[in-house]
């Protein structure tokens, strides 16, 4: 297990001391900082937006080349055949998209690893008033 406590940092970036103490504080022209490691865990998330589109895309496209290949009702026309079978094809090829966006993230989830990351908090300088410089 890893100690979550922040620790001061070094500013050289060696750790401690190879006699094992803390490094020295910083000097009074270096800012305090603080460092806090934790365990994070990183994976590939799919963007669900672009499954539901591009699924949605996809069923229209078919629709479309469905609708042609048949010979369309005379009375009804292309148009109108193709707009009504559009309206259940559509919201089925989206919610197929987001269905496979769901997998895909299921998929990420087992596969995510694990790693330490260190946040650094860094401190402000105070700032030094000088009387002498005042207009």
């Amino acid at each position: 297990m890893t100690d979550n406590a922040p620790r001061p940092a070094d500013p050289s970036g060696a750790g401690a001391t190879p006699d094992g103490q803390a490094p020295p504080a910083p000097t009074p022209g270096e800012p305090a900082s603080t460092v806090d490691t934790r365990r994070v865990t990183v994976r590939r998330a799919p963007k669900y937006p672009r499954f539901i589109i591009i699924g949605a895309g996809l069923a229209a496209i078919i629709t479309f080349i469905l609708t042609a290949i048949y010979p369309v009702d005379p009375e009804v026309g292309f148009g109108a055949l193709f707009g009504y079978f559009a309206l259940i094809a559509v919201p089925i090829g989206a919610a197929i998209g987001g269905l496979v966006a769901v997998l895909l993230d299921v998929v990420a989830t087992r596969r995510a690893k694990q790693f330490e990351a260190e946040h650094t908090t860094v401190d402000a300088l105070p700032e030094e008033v000088d009387g002498d410089l005042e207009d």
